[in-house]
């Protein structure tokens, strides 16, 4: 098979992991040295899918060849889908042919399992060997971990590669069992434990190589099986503390050819996997918990974001006088970043802030105003009951997709919505 025609198979297939963004990676450059390749954008085309997905990396798998046969993945070793398979040469050529171009800026990599989970590893291990030690490489680089495999080789990949990720693909063990029963959430979790510590080993060791410098993440699907919002966000929660992963990436579950009775025939809308994204969004970045997110419903809301509908659920908060509450409150506020908190505060320090000074920041006052005080406004709807309030500010248009990929698309974009 023609090389071109492999890429066009394995390209296509990889178009389901989600867990590909580029952020967090150490800047390098082979400016004054031998050496190809950066990885601090210069130079580098970042362009986007009309949905809103990154793809400034060549996302690729090795092989779509599957000894397992997880009902919701189109490789699945039951599926009829044409088959290809590259060599680790032939992935270090496309790489840097595409890097000469300027169309990526990196690697990521993953494959279906041949021969054994161990096989596998050595050979994606292989190809970021040959890009970082024979060719110079200096791009990024990421590898999905295959989880069965031994923790060395685990070990050898994070000292070559800027990220690994290990995919957990469903929250529940129980889905796991019955959709993918070849897979283990124990040893998913094993993979993750040995990248946590190696992570930790070097951490604060300014001689110490590099051990995916870039973090680890990982991917559910969404809407697979039955699974609900507050399930997904607990079990998003207990990775970002157990193991340090940088980013949790959902994917809405998409129907495949053929796809066994096992799984919907249908895909759950995409608005849930925006508000997933926002609703973590808000654990990672504003301190929310997943407990907080959904205290009156297992699912998240789809017609209001998540910090929205905290605000209507917990009503004796507000109003805040802007001039007073703490940052961490402000930064409750629907309507108001974290950006906007900071420089709130600033403010706050010379003179009282008037209504007019949330404008000049760009406030969405449309979500803000029934949950704020200022020097010279009350909000009128202050005594309006939340159902009345959920009705006047739901989102009747569909969201763009923004959500489902890397950290500059999926975060700034759909998320400007969320202040």
């Amino acid at each position: 098979m023609q090389l071109i025609a492999k890429l066009g198979i394995l390209a296509d297939a990889a178009k389901y992991d989600a867990s590909c963004a580029s952020s967090g990676a150490p800047k390098r450059s082979s400016r004054g040295r031998e050496g190809l390749g950066a990885t601090d954008g210069v130079g580098i085309c970042h362009s986007y899918t009309p949905d809103g997905r990154c793809v400034s990396l060549l996302k690729v798998l090795l092989t779509n060849f599957c000894l397992y046969d997880c009902q919701y993945c189109v490789n699945r070793r039951s599926s009829n889908v044409p088959r290809a398979r590259f060599t680790p040469e032939e992935v270090v050529r496309l790489t840097l042919d595409f890097y000469r171009r300027n169309c990526i800026s990196g690697l990521f990599l993953s494959s279906g399992i041949i021969r054994s989970a161990d096989y596998t590893m050595e050979q994606l291990i292989r190809v970021a060997q040959l890009l970082r030690e024979e060719h110079q490489f200096r791009g990024y680089i990421h590898l999905k971990t295959i989880p069965d495999a031994d923790p060395l080789l685990i070990e050898e990949a994070g000292r070559l590669a800027d990220r690994l990720s290990v995919n957990i693909e469903l929250p529940t063990e129980a889905g796991l069992k019955r959709l993918a029963p070849e897979k283990q959430v124990s040893t998913i979790r094993q993979a993750m434990g040995t990248i946590h510590r190696g992570q930790q080993a070097v951490a604060g060791e300014l001689k110490a190589p590099r051990f995916t410098p870039a973090g680890q993440s990982t991917q559910m699907i969404v809407g697979a099986d039955a699974t609900d919002d507050s399930t997904i966000l607990l079990n998003a929660e207990s990775l970002y503390q157990g193991y340090g992963l940088r980013r949790v990436y959902y994917s809405a579950f998409s129907p495949i050819p053929d796809s066994p009775s096992s799984v919907p025939l249908a895909a759950p809308p995409l608005l849930r996997e925006h508000r997933l994204y926002q609703a973590d969004f808000l654990m990672r970045g504003y301190g929310y918990t997943a407990g907080e997110l959904l205290t009156t419903s297992s699912n998240l809301a789809l017609d209001i974001d998540p910090k929205l509908a905290w605000a209507l659920a917990n009503r004796e908060v507000f109003p805040l006088d802007v001039n007073r509450a703490e940052p961490a409150l402000l930064a409750r506020i629907p309507g108001i970043g974290l950006r906007s908190v900071q420089r709130l505060v600033a403010l706050r320090r010379e003179r009282r802030i008037r209504y007019d000074d949330l404008i000049q920041l760009r406030c969405v006052l449309d979500k803000a105003r029934p949950f704020i005080v200022t020097s010279d406004y009350r909000p009128p709807l202050a005594d309006m009951r939340s159902s009345l309030l959920h009705a006047r500010l739901r989102e009747p248009q569909r969201p763009c997709r923004w959500g489902c990929g890397g950290d500059r698309a999926g975060l700034r974009r759909p998320l400007r919505h969320l202040a």
